[in-house]
C-alpha cells in the first residue's frame, strides 16, 4: 500500500489595493530578498521568494508551522502595504527547486484558489487577510474563522504601535524596548495591549500547534 503524498504547503500573497499604491514592485524588489536570507536562515522556507507578476509573490514552507510566524513577518516587513495571503497544502510537480515562480501542482493550485477567495464577492465585506485550502473543508472552515478574527486586530494597529511592536520583538522584553523607544515601560506595556499584540502572538503560537498536529506528519499530509 502506497504511503501517504507528500505535502508542501505553498505561500501565494498579493498586495491589496495595489493599483493605488505607488511603487509597490521596487518595494517587494527590495524588500523581499532581505526577508527571504532571514526565512532560508531560520528555516521557515525552502525556496526564496520570488515576485510572480505584479504585486504577487510566493515560496514554499518548510514546515506547517513555520506558516503564522512567516505570515506575520511578510505584514511586518512590508508594511505599509497591506497582504492577502493564500496557503495552499498538498503536493508539488517535480522537484522542488528555484526558481519557485516555476513550479506547479496541487499546492499551488490551492494557494491560488485561497488567495481567490479572498477577492472573491462572499469576503467583501469581510476582513480578512488570510485563507488556507488544505483539501479538508471542515479543517479550513475553521482555521479561516480564527485568521478572519485575527486579520481584524491587524486592522486596528497604528503605525506607532506597529513601531513599538518591531521594537519589542527584537529586545524580546518589555525594558529593552522601553529604552530604544526611549519610553518608560508602562507607556510600552499599554501600547502593545492595545495593539493587541499578546494576542496575536497567542493566535500564531496556537496556529502552529494546530498545523502541526493536525497537518504535518513528518513532512506528509494526512489522508
Amino acid at each position: 500500500m502506497a504511503g501517504p503524498r507528500p505535502a508542501y504547503a505553498v505561500v501565494i500573497a498579493d498586495v491589496r489595493g495595489s493599483r493605488a499604491a505607488a511603487d509597490v514592485r521596487p518595494a517587494l524588489e527590495r524588500k523581499l530578498p532581505r526577508l527571504s536570507r532571514q526565512h532560508l536562515a531560520s528555516g521557515r522556507i525552502l525556496l526564496p521568494y520570488a515576485v510572480t507578476a505584479g504585486d504577487e509573490f510566493q515560496s514554499i514552507s518548510a514546515a506547517p508551522d513555520q506558516i503564522p510566524r512567516l505570515i506575520l513577518d511578510l505584514r511586518r516587513t512590508l508594511r505599509p502595504l497591506v497582504l492577502r495571503v493564500g496557503v495552499g497544502f498538498g503536493r508539488v510537480a517535480g522537484r522542488v527547486r528555484e526558481p519557485v515562480n516555476r513550479m506547479t501542482g496541487e499546492a499551488f493550485e490551492r494557494a491560488r484558489s485561497a488567495l481567490e477567495n479572498l477577492k472573491g464577492v462572499r469576503r467583501r465585506e469581510s476582513r480578512g487577510l488570510t485563507a488556507y485550502d488544505t483539501g479538508d473543508e471542515a479543517f479550513d472552515s475553521t482555521v479561516n474563522l480564527i485568521y478572519e478574527l485575527h486579520d481584524a486586530l491587524l486592522a486596528d494597529i497604528s503605525p506607532k504601535q506597529w513601531d513599538t511592536i518591531e521594537a519589542y520583538l527584537k529586545k524580546g522584553n518589555l525594558a529593552g524596548t522601553a529604552r530604544v523607544l526611549k519610553l518608560n515601560i508602562s507607556t510600552v506595556s499599554r501600547s502593545l495591549r492595545r495593539a493587541r499584540f499578546w494576542q496575536l502572538e497567542q493566535t500564531a503560537a496556537t496556529m502552529e500547534q494546530i498545523l502541526s498536529a493536525r497537518l504535518e506528519r513528518t513532512g506528509r499530509l494526512a489522508r
